[in-house]
């Protein structure tokens, strides 16, 4: 996609909607499987959500596709970090030669991996005292992003990588949902609690320096956010596009409640990794389950 960001603009207000009569078949296939009804919890639903959102019955997920997008930032400068930015680089090389946690989850469950790191030697400016992007910086991130989905994904994970990305996280939260920075700042990576009450001082910060554009949600990505998370949002857009599902991974990427809270806390798509299994589990189960009519089993009885 052209880097325009008037173009991303005009995505966000066309954007596809999950297939009813897909979901719907998948319904009703759940309704005649060799079980009671709602034996299988949220299995069932994720197969409903897959089906809806890749608008074809049966569902997939021979095809999962994990990307790992990596952004340094400026607002490092304010100390509201545990780790120096060098972790991002040295980080981005262990995703590459293999050894981090989301490459084992990645083979283990089919997925393809890649890592796009952002120019990581020229990190984003401190969004205390400017923008932390220019307009085309933003677009060029997006537009990464856009063009790193496979268009044979049938269910695509997000990660990132960032030192200082938790604290960006909280001002887009606080920017986007309403708060402050003492209701958004956390303790990342492990800063102490002098540290959270930096961050927290830092994200009011940034929120008073762009008070103006707080309206926008894209101006909002512009001026608090991260090429990182820019580039995961040009790919869930492009996903959306090409009726892809997305399993989204943790505080940097979604405030959403999780399908499993396993207490993990590493970032770079390792949790919406290993949901992969479930997903999976949800797919093996619709589509391979014998219906009542096919086993010869009796159904139950309505009372």
């Amino acid at each position: 996609m052209a880097p325009s960001l008037s173009e991303f603009r005009k995505e966000l207000t066309s954007l596809t909607t999950m297939n009813k009569s897909t979901s719907d078949a998948a319904l009703a296939r759940d309704a005649v499987l060799t079980k009671p009804a709602g034996a299988l919890g949220t299995l069932e639903t994720l197969a409903t959500w897959l089906s809806g959102w890749q608008g074809k019955h049966p569902p997939s997920c021979d095809h999962p596709q994990v990307i790992v997008f990596a952004g340094n930032h400026g607002v490092c400068d304010q100390g509201i970090s545990a780790f120096p930015q060098e972790v991002t680089v040295q980080m981005v090389a262990n995703f590459e030669q293999g050894g981090a946690a989301i490459n084992q989850l990645a083979l283990a469950f089919g997925a393809s991996f890649s890592v796009k790191a952002l120019d990581l030697d020229n990190p984003t400016a401190d969004f205390t005292n400017a923008p932390a992007m220019s307009e085309a910086e933003c677009t060029n991130a997006l537009s990464t992003g856009w063009d790193s989905v496979d268009s044979e994904t049938d269910i695509l994970v997000v990660g990132e990588m960032g030192i200082g990305n938790t604290t960006v996280a909280a001002a887009l939260c606080a920017a986007l949902l309403g708060g402050c920075g003492k209701e958004w700042a956390g303790p990342g990576t492990g800063v102490s609690k002098e540290g959270v009450q930096k961050k927290a001082a830092v994200i009011d910060a940034g929120l008073s320096r762009h008070r103006d554009i707080l309206d926008d949600p894209l101006k909002i990505l512009q001026c608090l956010g991260g090429r990182e998370i820019a580039a995961m949002t040009g790919a869930i857009l492009s996903a959306r596009r090409k009726h892809i599902p997305v399993l989204l991974d943790g505080f940097v990427a979604s405030n959403k409640e999780p399908m499993r809270s396993l207490g993990m806390r590493r970032g770079e798509g390792s949790g919406a990794a290993l949901a992969l299994a479930i997903i999976k589990g949800a797919v093996a189960t619709h589509n391979g389950m014998a219906s009542f009519a096919d086993a010869g089993v009796s159904e139950e009885k309505a009372d």
